[in-house]
């Protein structure tokens, strides 16, 4: 049974950092991601990054401020959030897919295979 399991989040103050993880269990997958949804809002593309991780892809929002990484061997994913905004709140969900993705397509939720069930992140201003 695949299992996406993430941790990490809570409430910081603006400019603090926050770092998610997203453990895996029941396969390895190629591509691996964070997605956001902000109430009332539509889940948004967040970051991805491919099994050598070699090659991440950053929404525009969030380039410069958080990195995505990912320890295969823990088959896991990390979200490090730095200089964090309130407009960063949101439920992150952790996202995989068995194959690499486009990076036209990487923003669409429909192209990605597992989820979990989410982390809320909260920043006060």
């Amino acid at each position: 049974q695949v299992q996406l399991v993430e941790s990490g989040g809570g409430l910081v103050q603006a400019g603090g950092s926050l770092r998610l993880s997203c453990a895996a269990s029941g396969r390895t997958f190629s591509t691996m991601g964070w997605f956001r949804q902000a109430p009332g809002k539509e889940r948004e593309f967040v970051a991805a990054i491919d099994w050598s991780g070699g090659r991440p892809y950053y929404a525009d929002s969030v380039k410069g401020r958080f990195t995505i990484s990912r320890d295969n061997a823990k088959n896991t994913v990390y979200l490090q959030m730095n200089s964090l905004k309130p407009e960063d709140t949101a439920v992150y969900y952790c996202a995989a897919r068995r194959s690499p993705i486009s990076i036209r397509v990487v923003g669409d939720p429909s192209r990605w295979d597992y989820w979990g069930q989410g982390t809320q992140v909260t920043v006060s201003s």
